[in-house]
């Protein structure tokens, strides 16, 4: 017997404690009528050809009720495929939002009882990419650029053309001196290309950067910005040009070297800059539920992340 359904949502609930996320999600149909709120929040629509009625069939998949085509409410998220119950995922969801300096794939495997490590750090490394917003919005207002390198101490050049370390664009808005969202991403080098293409990805056109004097920058202006370069002797001896993005590398590689005592690959950065910033610009929210459902949010509108993308860090959540 088919039973025609037209979905609507209601707001999901927003839960702030262990006590409250264990009340909500007891069984495996709670999760998925949490997870069918978000994928559907504006009601369902078929992925194939946009109708918005379906009807449940005994498998428990949607069924376009214009086009029959089925639909699985994990398809098309990063819980695509899984074989481990929605439970066991949203509580690792948990886990990870709970801590607030972030946590290890050691840490999640036992946590939650995971019997692999090499599914906690799958399972760690897709909701990092999840961590970032497809639709996220760029920065904007007055924001300081500058570029640091990550990495341990290395023979060869030093300076912007340093070998063996993985060089990192940070942009952080400045907010009357005090700091407000950033943004990070590895460069390649710092050439104003790299330096240019990485900006347009990261702040709105029109903004105000602040840069150092290098040379990289210089084009800027041409590009739909207003560039203000901060000259050293508007500075005192030892201090920074540029305080608020210094400030949040060096938070960076503290929490790097502090969560995760250094053990990044160069391979695998990207991830890490990703939970930094999803953290860093959630920090003075007080409701870890707030940070459980931008999570799972994220999760269900980003594709599918195969594994093997994973490994080497080939994913990159920013162009995909």
């Amino acid at each position: 017997m088919r039973f025609f359904l037209h979905f609507t949502m209601e707001n999901p609930r927003v839960f702030s404690t262990m006590l409250e996320f264990e009340e909500q999600f007891k069984t495996e149909e709670d999760c998925y009528e949490y997870l069918k709120q978000h994928k559907w929040a504006k009601g369902y629509c078929c992925p194939k050809c946009e109708h918005d009625r379906a009807w449940i069939s005994a498998t428990g998949n949607t069924v376009c009720q214009e086009c029959e085509h089925h639909n699985s409410l994990t398809a098309g998220t990063i819980f695509h495929g899984t074989s481990k119950p929605l439970m066991l995922w949203f509580r690792a969801i948990w886990y990870i939002t709970e801590q607030k300096n972030g946590v290890s794939a050691l840490g999640l495997q036992r946590a939650i009882g995971l019997g692999s490590y090499h599914t906690a750090w799958a399972w760690l490394h897709k909701l990092r990419c999840a961590m970032v917003n497809p639709d996220r919005d760029r920065l904007s207002g007055v924001v300081e650029v500058d570029e640091a390198f990550y990495g341990g101490a290395k023979k060869g050049k030093g300076g912007r053309g340093a070998e063996g370390k993985v060089l990192i664009l940070i942009a952080t808005e400045n907010n009357n001196d005090a700091p407000g969202r950033i943004r990070m991403v590895e460069i390649p080098d710092a050439s104003g290309d790299s330096l240019i293409s990485a900006i347009q990805e990261m702040v709105e056109l029109g903004s105000t950067i602040q840069t150092d004097g290098w040379k990289g920058y210089s084009k800027l202006n041409q590009k739909g910005y207003t560039r203000e370069v901060i000259p050293r002797e508007n500075t005192n001896p030892g201090e920074s040009l540029l305080p608020l993005a210094d400030l949040n590398i060096s938070l960076f590689k503290r929490w790097a070297l502090g969560t995760h005592q250094g053990a990044i690959g160069h391979d695998h950065i990207g991830y890490y800059m990703d939970e930094f910033t999803f953290r860093y610009n959630r920090r003075k929210s007080k409701n870890r539920g707030l940070l459980f459902q931008r999570l799972v949010e994220n999760a269900v509108r980003i594709d599918p992340i195969p594994e093997s993308l994973l490994v080497g860090g080939n994913y990159d959540i920013h162009h995909n």
